[in-house]
């Protein structure tokens, strides 16, 4: 029988309200199928939908099953801290003062809630060259230029990413992404340096996501796989500050830095947009 659950609407990963990346969450999902959960994942038609739900670790404080409209994902980076955000303001209170333990498909998540942003900590990140025959492939789709493309890999850290690093923000900010389409293509990162002390330090953009949508608006987990390359690359030595979204209007910042216990952590701004109840 349908019943009635706390819904929260909130936005990640920007300073400006609806200018960051949209995320749907229901507070109490526990009793709900999963065709309940993928069927109002594709309802809402966001990029993502989460689902709190009990934990099954008893050091995790909540649950988290996240939902794009066409399928389910172990990690997300954006659906990581509006589910906290959504969390806390639902009144959940964690076991451990300062920092959220969410589970997920990956495992634990810390997220570090001691600060002005939320932070999670990013998962552990596998790192493998990308195949030239893939490479050619991104390329000749995108239409990029092979000398405009500095460094290539493949990231895994839960969802896999395809990444380019590109000359410069200028290069990723030209690509035309309406040119491939998930799933032709997986998940395609690309990253490219602004000018020195002009604003944010990269540009990230991410093409063809499972969502359907030819670019995602902002991208916690992929901005997550990207520091970890970073630091092995010799990259991230302190903090850093990401823009995304700009080619779609967006105004989405991403704050990436590294802490004293060799962590990675990924913050950014959370606000609550709408509160209410829905029928499910």
């Amino acid at each position: 029988m349908a019943a009635s659950r706390r819904f929260i609407q909130c936005d990640v990963f920007s300073p400006v309200p609806t200018q960051g990346n949209g995320l749907a969450v229901v507070i109490d999902a526990e009793d709900l199928t999963d065709s309940q959960l993928q069927g109002f994942a594709a309802w809402t038609n966001l990029a993502e939908t989460t689902f709190l739900l009990p934990p099954t670790e008893p050091s995790a404080d909540y649950r988290a099953r996240i939902f794009t409209p066409a399928e389910e994902l172990p990690f997300a980076g954006h659906p990581t801290l509006g589910s906290c955000a959504a969390w806390l303001h639902a009144g959940g209170v964690p076991q451990e003062s300062g920092v959220v333990r969410q589970e997920c498909g990956i495992g634990i998540v810390d997220i570090d809630v001691s600060g002005e942003r939320l932070a999670f900590v990013a998962p552990p990140t596998t790192i493998e060259p990308m195949p030239e025959s893939a490479l050619g492939e991104i390329t000749t789709a995108l239409d990029i230029s092979p000398d405009s493309v500095i460094r290539s890999t493949r990231l895994d850290n839960g969802p896999e990413w395809q990444v380019l690093q590109l000359a410069s923000a200028v290069d990723v900010l030209a690509v035309d992404s309406s040119r491939v389409q998930w799933p032709a293509f997986n998940a395609i990162g690309l990253i490219g340096a602004h000018p020195a002390e002009e604003g944010p330090d990269y540009e990230v953009r991410m093409l063809a996501p499972s969502s359907g949508m030819s670019e995602d608006p902002i991208t916690g987990s992929l901005n997550a796989a990207l520091a970890f390359w970073l630091r092995a690359e010799g990259m991230l030595t302190g903090p850093l500050i990401v823009a995304q979204g700009t080619a779609i209007g967006r105004n989405g910042r991403v704050y990436i830095w590294p802490d004293d216990a060799d962590r990675i952590l990924i913050g950014g701004d959370t606000t609550i947009l709408i509160e209410g109840t829905i029928t499910l």
